[in-house]
């Protein structure tokens, strides 16, 4: 944005949790915020009927922080907890306020969240052409490892997968079980990983579902946490795998085909045509899998970690998930 449209903030920069009658006005300031940077011709809809603010604040109001100056919402920023993983965004800042300090106020109570959840291993997407936000994050203690590609692949009808289960069609007393078999899952991927917070999060909202697979034993071979259509962070006639996962170890690649062709099978359960999953370059073949499939980048970030460190992302991980 050009200087001679930026205002200078006179008054003071206040930070504090973001509230409900907020939602309206965050969700502006995030898809213009979004739009400007990126150069849209129309900031104002970006992101089209896909929902981030509000959708985030449901999942858990007290990791939603809002900025104001006189009492005026100027940015926000959310704080995700995944067990021993965290990580927070979309922060976004009015474009005419940019480069004042206000994203670094925004920084502070998510990385007191973190504090306080005991995440041990931290990160964040963000625009890998930016110096701007790589420097930002780098202070908090932040470093810029792999590329992270947000794909998409027109949805195409297949084979029922056999040992399929969707989280929504359990009963109520089913479900715990559930969701201790996903903890036992994850907590193989990366120790301590938990995806709960999500598939609750996606079950109370009805933004879609999760897949759980079945695996030979007791326990299962794969999750993917979904958002279906418009009102969830998907989007209009749009499939989004949110987080995706299969047991590592012997033939995971092939847990992984299966996990991709679940995914495919809701959304045209669903009937949307359009199937969206962010994939990390670190995990190698899963993304030449996913690139097999047809699956091509629509979007391209960096995914920042803290400390500097693989974590999940490394060339024997079969995990779909992006940190927007």
């Amino acid at each position: 944005m050009p200087a001679a449209k930026r205002t200078s903030v006179a008054a003071p920069v206040s930070v504090r949790p973001l509230a409900e009658p907020d939602l309206d006005r965050a969700d502006e300031i995030f898809r213009v915020a979004f739009g400007t940077f990126l150069g849209a011709p129309e900031p104002e809809t970006f992101f089209g009927t896909a929902d981030y603010v509000r959708t985030r604040w449901a999942a858990d109001p007290h990791a939603a922080f809002a900025a104001t100056v006189e009492g005026e919402v100027v940015g926000t920023n959310f704080a995700t907890d995944w067990g021993s993983v965290g990580f927070f965004g979309p922060l976004t800042v009015r474009p005419d306020l940019w480069d004042q300090g206000i994203g670094r106020r925004l920084m502070e109570p998510v990385m007191a969240c973190f504090d306080t959840w005991g995440n041990r291993h931290l990160g964040l997407f963000t625009f890998s052409h930016s110096p701007k936000h790589l420097e930002l994050y780098r202070r908090y203690g932040f470093w810029p490892r792999f590329l992270t590609a947000i794909m998409k692949k027109q949805v195409t009808a297949g084979a029922a997968v056999p040992g399929r289960v969707l989280y929504g069609e359990l009963t109520a007393a089913e479900r715990p079980a559930a969701l201790s078999l996903g903890r036992a899952l994850t907590g193989t991927v990366y120790e301590g990983l938990s995806l709960e917070r999500e598939i609750t999060a996606v079950q109370a909202q009805g933004l879609g579902d999760t897949l759980l697979l079945e695996g030979a034993d007791a326990g299962l071979d794969g999750l993917a946490v979904c958002h279906c259509g418009a009102g969830s962070e998907a989007g209009e006639d749009v499939c989004f795998v949110k987080f995706g996962a299969v047991r590592p170890g012997p033939d995971a690649a092939d847990r992984f085909d299966r996990l991709l062709d679940a995914c495919e099978q809701l959304a045209t359960e669903k009937g949307l045509g359009q199937l969206d999953a962010g994939m990390n370059l670190a995990r190698q073949d899963a993304y030449r899998r996913m690139a097999d499939r047809g699956f091509r980048t629509w979007l391209q970030g960096v995914a920042m970690h803290k400390p500097n460190e693989p974590g999940y992302s490394h060339p024997d991980a079969y995990v779909i998930d992006d940190w927007r």
